[in-house]
């Protein structure tokens, strides 16, 4: 009788048997899918347990590649392990787009601590939510500072890094060009800040997190710049200008000088005309010159009084 049950049942066994592998496969590659969807505190965690896989026989100043997790392809994670003080005295520059300067504090002091390097590619607009009309120029980039004292240690907290006399420059190289940037500045607490963005690419911050530039596509676009030419052809102009402007002043030269022989010859017309309505004097030879002379004069002298001595 019960070796009867049992071969009834077992032609339903081995049918549902394919039917729960088939589950138990989707069941797993949702579970994997699924890991994706993590908070941004989470996958800094998990970018961090990573980055510190990468510290094969660990050297201070060497900046090493980590292998992020296959269901995060795309995203890059560096880590470098540096002395407080070496970072306080001289700073780190070249740590991918970061410039780090001296006189960065830490804060609780730590003798060494880790900086870890995110790049999230294309990940970036899934993790980091931007306003409405804002869209990224450039992936969001990180660098977050841990206590490299147990470098196998996982999940652990943050240290706090802060520029006290130059800011901590950041220079985007995978950036997308547009004449209204901006530098976005991620905070922990979920909220977004804005700043200017310097020298186009570039932007500046006092303390560690997430960054990226972004634009307001919901702005109009400038006008477009008028080409400025060949340079050969600029430089025919400039010199047409001059030669044309060196004419000119010859010309009007010409014309005042024209309009002074002009006036003196007018003049001279004048005083000739004058001297031709008078009394006309006889000529008469002195030496080889000719003079006037007057022919009589015209009144004759009298005395005032008779009296004559």
């Amino acid at each position: 009788m019960w070796r009867k049950r049992l071969l009834n049942l077992a032609p339903i066994d081995f049918i549902s048997m394919p039917l729960i592998l088939l589950l138990l496969l989707l069941h797993l590659a949702s579970g994997q899918n699924t890991g994706n969807l993590v908070s941004t505190d989470e996958l800094d965690s998990l970018l961090q347990n990573y980055g510190f896989r990468a510290f094969i026989r660990p050297r201070t100043g060497t900046i090493y590649q980590a292998q992020p997790p296959s269901n995060l392809t795309g995203i890059q994670v560096s880590a470098l392990r540096l002395r407080s003080g070496s970072l306080w005295r001289r700073g780190f520059s070249g740590y991918h787009e970061f410039n780090i300067p001296a006189g960065v504090v830490v804060h609780p002091f730590v003798e060494r601590l880790a900086l870890v390097y995110h790049n999230l590619g294309n990940w970036s607009s899934y993790y980091y939510h931007l306003p409405p009309g804002y869209r990224f120029l450039a992936p969001v980039i990180a660098i977050l500072a841990y206590d490299a004292f147990n470098l196998s240690a996982e999940n652990l907290p943050l240290l706090q890094i802060r520029a006290s006399n130059q800011p901590i420059s950041i220079t985007f190289t995978d950036l997308v060009q547009s004449s209204s940037s901006i530098c976005a500045f991620f905070s922990f607490n979920g909220s977004v800040e804005l700043s200017d963005v310097v020298n186009q690419t570039s932007c500046l911050t006092t303390n560690q997190g997430h960054f990226s530039i972004i634009t307001n596509s919901s702005l109009p676009a400038p006008p477009p710049i008028p080409s400025p030419g060949h340079p050969h052809r600029r430089l025919w102009i400039i010199i047409g200008s001059v030669i044309g402007g060196v004419v000119l002043l010859i010309l009007l030269a010409i014309i005042i000088t024209l309009l002074i022989g002009c006036i003196r010859r007018k003049k001279i017309r004048g005083m000739e005309a004058a001297a031709e309505g008078g009394v006309p004097l006889p000529m008469t030879n002195v030496g080889d010159t000719k003079a006037p002379v007057a022919a009589e004069t015209r009144t004759r002298p009298t005395i005032e009084t008779e009296f004559v001595p």
